[in-house]
């Protein structure tokens, strides 16, 4: 199986547009960021657009064309990057009901439910805890 790295991409693409304000450039085309990804231009644009409309970047037509971050990289987390991109939940339930008469089938769905529950407020809280902008120090040290 397959993980999912719309995250990655988007964390990628708003330290780059973090990076490039620093140094004096305040938006980016779609192309530019796919080439720091190393990505094709259209999975950028999907991914960008996401952010977009999660709050987290702008995108501006025209003259100056390109993407830029919406608000301060020191105020977006990567719980909002999650947010924004991964529209699944992190651990889900099989769809099916297990079957009634077994005693694991009557009982598993309750505790699993507690289980995933409890994971997923670790890991949104760990998202919670790191910024892009932190990131971008990690990444520039």
């Amino acid at each position: 199986m397959a993980s999912n790295s719309r995250v990655t991409i988007a964390a990628h693409a708003l330290a780059w547009l973090e990076l490039a304000r620093r140094r004096g450039r305040p938006s980016l085309t779609s192309d530019e960021v796919a080439a720091s990804v190393n990505t094709n231009p259209v999975i950028l644009r999907r991914s960008l657009g996401d952010l977009r409309r999660a709050g987290l970047v702008t995108a501006r037509r025209g003259t100056g064309a390109g993407f830029s971050l919406a608000r301060p990289a020191e105020q977006i987390t990567m719980f909002d990057v999650w947010q924004a991109v991964a529209a699944e939940p992190l651990l889900g339930l099989h769809h099916t009901e297990p079957n009634q008469e077994c005693p694991v089938g009557r009982g598993i769905r309750p505790v699993l439910t507690d289980v995933y529950d409890e994971a997923t407020a670790a890991f949104e809280a760990a998202l919670a805890r790191r910024t892009i902008a932190g990131m971008l120090e990690r990444i520039l040290a």
